[in-house]
């Protein structure tokens, strides 16, 4: 595959693919994208102007053929093995954006899980750790 990604456009893929998985891309989800593109470390140096491009072209991966499995190998090709929890737990964040979890994204979860190597146990704790943050009071 001549697809290839630096490893912040692969966060933003990931990021972009659970907000579509459930085929509502919803307002929250988007705002929180931009939010972790702007505020999160691994993000230093990101041109915010090309998170468009970069969600677009994420979006048009995966609405082709065989496309969610597509840009799951391009993401693990292009996230190095110390950033592989990281994918994760962005994954989660966007999946809570709008404080409900659906069973087309624990599915991608369990797909983004298996593709990076992560263990359960780290990702439980990914879980647990966003279920504190966004519980509501």
């Amino acid at each position: 595959m001549s697809h290839q990604l630096g490893h912040q456009d692969a966060l933003v893929y990931v990021m972009v693919m659970m907000s579509a998985v459930d085929s509502a891309m919803t307002d929250r989800e988007l705002e929180r994208i931009g939010r972790l593109v702007r505020f999160l470390p691994v993000f230093e140096g990101f041109d915010d102007a090309h998170l468009l491009h970069v969600s677009q072209e994420c979006t048009a991966l995966i609405d082709g053929p065989e496309g969610l499995d597509i840009a799951l190998e391009v993401i693990r090709e292009a996230v190095p093995p110390h950033l592989a929890d990281t994918a994760y737990a962005l994954a989660v964040e966007v999946a809570a954006a709008d404080h409900r979890i659906r069973n087309e994204e624990i599915r991608l979860l369990q797909m983004l899980r298996d593709r990076l190597g992560l263990d359960k146990l780290t990702c439980a704790a990914i879980e647990r750790g966003a279920i504190a943050r966004f519980r509501r009071p």
